[in-house]
């Protein structure tokens, strides 16, 4: 496994940080005219310059002339800022469509320097050897890529099936791997809480690997629950919505992850807790958690996230703080990455703006990795194992007849539970609707329409169906998805059990992504071989296939902002309020299977 660029350890280069910064030796580059963003301090620093030695800042201070010499590249940075590289401090590659090779070269460009990554998706699929592969892929990157050991999976035991289980034994073994940071979001959350043995076993085997274990709290309840599962040991929550939310957590001893997806629209009304309420921001930090490839090549990545907090009123060095030194100190990397000062990685941007923050120049490990929005390196990639693209299994023919949903004895009307999507958030609400009953089989109608588990672990041929809201759908069409957070089984959303079929048959033959269907013809197709969540393209190619999928929903009458990450969380049994799995409809808010049919009201 190749790690590339090479990055000495501290103490392996120290003697030479250490003569260039007493004018001993000379440094490999040098930035001079420049405003440093100190986000040690909160403050800017005209006139200093920077100097690196074997991929590590050795001087930080107002004049490095004394590390110059023949051999140093010198690099006139015309009055502009020099920051720290972003650091994303919770996020899933997966989401991205993207192997970790190919999210790298997407997000090099745009600052990223080091992510934070939770790879769950892929252990409910492969189990730990897909973990592996997604650590090792990660640190052949020219950037840093550190794993957290992916937690639940299942993520709510007995609610859903996995195509594989992670165990208390899978995360001591990980916790050995030269990538592992830590434990990734504990969303089994009822499980700490009651004192589960394996939850709480996974959460010990990190502690005593001294790493950091990662939070899930997808719960109104402020009570004794919520101070159950912080006496367990979380040490952050991204799942905040509300300004309450961040405040609570980190009076907790928390830290507020507030995020800004592709469709998780959480820092507008979480940062108004420093903004507003003057609360300490060290213990704040910023994130993605969820971005496709379209976001990234279009928009952006954590500085799409910087610019945002700031247009929300955040001071912008502030801002920065939130997604450099509070994500390294967090994650016990302080002296690592984070910050331009001496030792430290040297990973910095330079840019001309502090509120719009272009990303002019990206440096990685003391390497320039991207400069006017081009990837200057290569992103190495694994050669992906056939059991990692041969994932799909549907164990027969699905047909119509595999999408009817049949009305209680002689009804002529059934009144059933709707799942509610809710726009630019995880959660769901819990609706009810009255809808017709023909030649026995309930239909959908108005917003209602179908929606659909179909097994593709272990081939048993299982489709449970239930009814959504929120999508706009209108006419004969259908949506499928491998991507089906947490378990990955299939998701089929349509108002036209035919199209429904067909969709679900067509990821079967390509061995898993994302298609739309209208009226019996594809429209948009997005192949994902590897796991069915991942393709080794291009960003900008997978990009191109996900614009064509919105473009197709919206043909459909779908009109949510980036509404196929609703439609990819709709079997997550950890958010409230109702979702679906494999072994039925989930009332998330008691964590109970429940009737898809109202009781007494049929």
């Amino acid at each position: 496994m190749e790690q590339r660029p090479h990055i000495s350890s501290w103490a392996d280069c120290a003697a030479r940080l250490v003569a260039v910064a007493a004018g001993r030796d000379t440094a490999d580059l040098v930035l001079r005219n420049l405003k440093l963003v100190n986000v040690q301090s909160r403050e800017i620093l005209e006139g200093w310059e920077v100097a690196v030695a074997d991929g590590r800042f050795a001087y930080v201070g107002p004049d490095a002339s004394h590390t110059i010499g023949a051999n140093t590249e010198v690099m006139d940075c015309k009055g502009r800022y020099v920051m720290p590289g972003l650091c994303d401090g919770h996020m899933h590659i997966e989401s991205g469509m993207l192997t970790p090779a190919e999210f790298a070269r997407a997000v090099i460009p745009h600052g990223t320097t080091t992510m934070f990554t939770d790879p769950h998706e892929i252990a409910n699929v492969l189990g730990l050897k897909g973990v592996r592969l997604m650590h090792d892929e990660a640190l052949m990157q020219p950037i840093n890529i550190y794993t957290q050991m992916p937690s639940c999976a299942p993520s709510a035991p007995g609610l859903e099936t996995t195509g594989f289980e992670i165990s208390p034994e899978d995360v001591a073994e990980a916790m050995a791997w030269p990538g592992i940071i830590g434990l990734g979001e504990m969303m089994n959350f009822p499980g700490v809480i009651n004192g589960d043995p394996q939850m709480l076993a996974e959460m010990a085997e990190t502690m005593r690997a001294g790493k950091t274990v990662g939070g899930h709290y997808a719960s109104f309840d402020r009570g004794p629950a919520f101070h159950a599962y912080a006496a367990g040991g979380p040490a952050d929550d991204h799942e905040g919505t509300r300004e309450s939310d961040s405040i609570d957590r980190v009076r907790q001893g928390m830290r507020s992850m507030m995020r800004l997806g592709s469709a998780w629209y959480d820092v507008e009304s979480q940062i108004t807790a420093v903004t507003e309420k003057g609360l300490d921001p060290r213990n704040f930090i910023l994130c993605t958690d969820d971005c496709h490839s379209g976001t990234l090549v279009a928009e952006g990545h954590m500085n799409r996230v910087l610019r945002h907090a700031i247009e929300c009123g955040c001071d912008p060095l502030v801002a920065i703080q939130m997604c450099t030194i509070n994500t390294a100190t967090h994650f016990g990397l302080e002296r690592e990455i984070g910050s331009i000062t001496p030792g430290r990685r040297a990973d910095m941007i330079v840019t001309s703006d502090l509120k719009t923050v272009p990303v002019e120049v990206v440096f990685a490990r003391g390497e320039r990795v991207a400069e006017g929005g081009k990837i200057l390196v290569d992103c190495p990639h694994l050669d992906w194992p056939d059991e990692a693209r041969k994932t799909v299994h549907l164990g027969k023919h699905l047909t119509e007849e595999d999408f009817a949903i049949a009305a209680p004895a002689g009804a002529n009307k059934a009144h059933v539970k709707v799942i509610g999507v809710v726009e630019n958030q995880a959660p769901t609400e819990a609706l009810t609707a009255e809808l017709p009953v023909v030649d026995g089989l309930v239909e959908g109608e108005g917003e209602v329409c179908q929606i659909a588990l179909v097994e593709r672990h272990q081939a048993t041929g299982g489709v449970v169906n239930a009814f959504v809201s929120g999508f706009g759908y209108k006419g004969p069409m259908a949506m499928a998805s491998t991507v089906a957070h947490d378990s990955h089984h299939m998701i089929v959303v349509g108002t036209d059990r035919e199209n429904m079929a067909r969709a679900a048959m067509r990821l079967g033959e390509v061995g898993g992504g994302i298609t739309v269907f209208k009226d019996g013809e594809e429209l948009a197709l997005v192949e994902l071989p590897i796991a069915g969540l991942m393709s080794d393209d291009l960003a900008q190619n997978v990009a191109a296939k996900a614009d064509k999928m919105v473009a197709a929903m919206a043909a459909c009458g779908c009109t949510l902002n980036n509404a196929y990450m609703q439609h990819s969380l709709l079997a997550l049994v950890v958010i409230p309020s109702l979702r679906l799995s494999d072994l039925g409809l989930v009332d998330v808010t008691t964590f109970e299977l429940t009737s898809l049919f109202v009781e007494g009201q049929t």
